[in-house]
Formats: C-alpha cells, sequence, structure tokens
C-alpha cells in the first residue's frame, strides 16, 4: 500500500545532489517509491515531485498536474511516472511563470522555463516513452528534473525581486480568477 513520504527542505545536502540512473525499474523497491511519491504529491497538493525530494537520489519524478488549492488553474491529467527522463529538444520561447516547490514552502518565484519541450522517458513498465510538452505542464517536468541536477527553483531566479510569500501569491491568484 502507499504510504506518504516526509519532503525534504531546503538545507537538507540530498536536494544538492546528482541523481542517479535507475537501472532496474521493475526492483520492488522502485515500483513501491513511484506509489509513494504519487501519494505524496496528492497529499501534499502538489503537481509534481521528483524523488531527490524524499532523500531518494534517483532520476525519477511524477507529473500529476491537476486543479488543487496551491495551483487552481493547473490543467487535469493523471500522475505520471518518469523515469530516467531527458529532455531532447526545446522551443527557443522562454516564458516567466509562478513556481512554488514542496521542498520550499512558503515561498514562490517567478521562474524562466522553456514553452514547450520534447522528452523521452522510461514508464514504470519499461517502456520508452516520446511526449511533446508545452505551457503548465512543460513548467512542471523542467522544475522536477532541475532536482535531478541539484538545483532548486530558486537557482533559476533572474532577480531577487522575483520572489514573493505564498499568502502574497494566494491573492494574486483570487485577483486572477
Amino acid at each position: 500500500m502507499a504510504e506518504q513520504l516526509s519532503v525534504i527542505q531546503l538545507g537538507n545536502p540530498s536536494l544538492r545532489q546528482k541523481a542517479a540512473v535507475i537501472e532496474n525499474i521493475q526492483d520492488e523497491k522502485i515500483q513501491k517509491l513511484i506509489d509513494d511519491l504519487i501519494a505524496t504529491a496528492i497529499a501534499a497538493n502538489g503537481v509534481g515531485i521528483a524523488a531527490p525530494q524524499v532523500a531518494q537520489s534517483y532520476r525519477l519524478m511524477i507529473v500529476a498536474s491537476r486543479p488543487n488549492p496551491r495551483y487552481p488553474n493547473a490543467p487535469q491529467m493523471e500522475p505520471t511516472a518518469m523515469i530516467n527522463p531527458k529532455i531532447i529538444n526545446h522551443s527557443t520561447e522562454v516564458v516567466k511563470g509562478w513556481e512554488g516547490c514542496l521542498s520550499i514552502p512558503g515561498i514562490r518565484g517567478l521562474v524562466p522555463r522553456y514553452q514547450a519541450i520534447e522528452i523521452e522517458y522510461t514508464d514504470r513498465n519499461g517502456k520508452l516513452q516520446k511526449k511533446l510538452l508545452t505551457d503548465f505542464v512543460a513548467r512542471i517536468f523542467q522544475h522536477e528534473y532541475d532536482h535531478f541536477e541539484g538545483l532548486v527553483f530558486l537557482d533559476r531566479l533572474e532577480s531577487n525581486l522575483d520572489i514573493i510569500t505564498e499568502q502574497e501569491y494566494q491573492k494574486m491568484i483570487v485577483k486572477n480568477i
């Protein structure tokens, strides 16, 4: 049965490590980690989570966009496990958008990301998948991918003026709905 895992916070050295490639996707521990990450993201109102955020230094992410209190305008999709993913192409267009992180509670940042990306990943059944992601879902992927490289969204900010509190962000969303 899936369990909710503890999300480590900024300052934990595990967040700054490079994540390892997963060799055996069918390993019981990896399959359980996938289920646990999905449960953890949903319980925390996250739209994505990477294994390094639960102190598991693997190249495994869950992209789970759906409307929730943290992201009321998020598109709906099934939670998707992406193992050893890669960006194989991207748009020239870069768009700034607000991001938060389960490992950095209470803070949002206006982060520049590619508007569209073409990705490859292995699914939980061991099949290679290729997808084109755009807009918010492309942003989720790039945010989670950064965790594999030991980066957090704050590392991508162009200015400290692009940081706000979660409380101010929520006020801003309410005004714009």
